[in-house]
């Protein structure tokens, strides 16, 4: 019989149509890894209650004192799914030898996580759970979700392709995410940063069974953002040489207003002149709103605000 202390972290956000299925999928599995000796019997599932609204909290506390292979944690306030996915990463790291981290909406096959624990043990320190496929995503999310990842790959952000937030990490990995201290948090490129053996396991992914998805368009951009802010400095890079190839164009630009001034072929030419100051504005905004980005960013991690704070542990509670 393995020894390995599992624990399975899940944010939860205003999720309760999906608990209750989730908790009892969850719970089959874990009992089913325990019984087989892959799973300590120590393991347990830990639900992140990020500030929900609806009675997330209370579902948890009821699914924790009916069974103690349920436990979890209540953030003061919503702070968002990757600061709650660390807080649960974080107080996991604490009881657990690894850690697998997974959205409640059961959308990631859990039957794949014989196959996280089996390379766990043959020794790598983090298993990235990858989809095979995407073909139960609409054709916009496909095509987007594949320019999103080829833009930090190219911008020098490394990521792990098809990958979310479903991966397998071990206690020694985790204690070297713990050393990275930014506030503005995109776990998928940070994780990489750790180092260590990791591999993939491929799976497919589901349809959402039940709720809404907290992902819509509008957050998905913002998400995106962040990461490539986060992980990269090449936007300012890019800013600069586009200035400078826009000097370079504006020298060549006046040797030629003065050829035509002096040799008598000067026009009045209003529309390009509106469209050069339409341009260039724009330019300028452009260039003004990413530098803007990471003003903000630096602001934030100069104040060095918690990323979370945990208002209860039923864990502790218990111990």
């Amino acid at each position: 019989m393995d020894n390995t202390i599992l624990y399975i972290v899940i944010p939860c956000y205003n999720e309760q149509e999906v608990l209750h299925a989730t908790a009892k999928m969850l719970s089959d599995k874990m009992t089913a890894l325990v019984q087989s000796g892959k799973t300590s019997p120590d393991s347990k599932i830990m639900f992140v209650n990020d500030g929900s609204k609806d009675s997330s909290w209370q579902i948890i506390k009821d699914l924790h004192n009916q069974n103690n292979i349920f436990t979890g944690i209540s953030l003061s306030r919503n702070r968002g799914h990757q600061n709650a996915l660390l807080a649960g990463l974080m107080t996991a790291k604490q009881y657990a030898d690894a850690v697998i981290s997974m959205d409640a909406d059961m959308q990631d096959d859990i039957e794949v996580i014989d196959k996280f624990i089996e390379a766990y043990l043959n020794g790598n320190d983090v298993v990235y759970g990858v989809r095979s496929s995407r073909q139960s995503d609409t054709f916009f999310k496909r095509n987007t979700a594949l320019a999103f990842y080829r833009l930090m790959n190219w911008l020098g952000a490394e990521t792990i392709y098809n990958h979310a937030d479903y991966r397998l990490m071990s206690k020694r990995a985790l204690q070297g995410l713990e050393e990275f201290k930014e506030v503005n948090l995109f776990l998928r490129g940070l994780v990489p940063m750790v180092g260590y053996t990791s591999t993939t396991v491929e799976y497919e992914r589901k349809e959402r069974f039940a709720g809404e998805s907290k992902y819509p368009l509008k957050k998905m951009l913002a998400f995106a953002i962040d990461g490539i802010t986060s992980l990269s400095i090449k936007p300012i890079t890019l800013i600069t040489k586009l200035g400078l190839i826009i000097f370079l164009l504006s020298l060549v630009a006046l040797v030629w207003v003065l050829v035509v001034k002096f040799t008598g072929h000067a026009q009045t030419g209003w529309s390009s002149i509106l469209v050069s100051i339409w341009m260039l504005g724009g330019l300028q905004l452009l260039a003004i709103g990413v530098i803007g980005e990471y003003i903000g960013k630096i602001y934030k991690e100069t104040k060095q605000r918690p990323r979370y704070i945990i208002a209860e542990n039923l864990e502790e509670a218990t111990n």
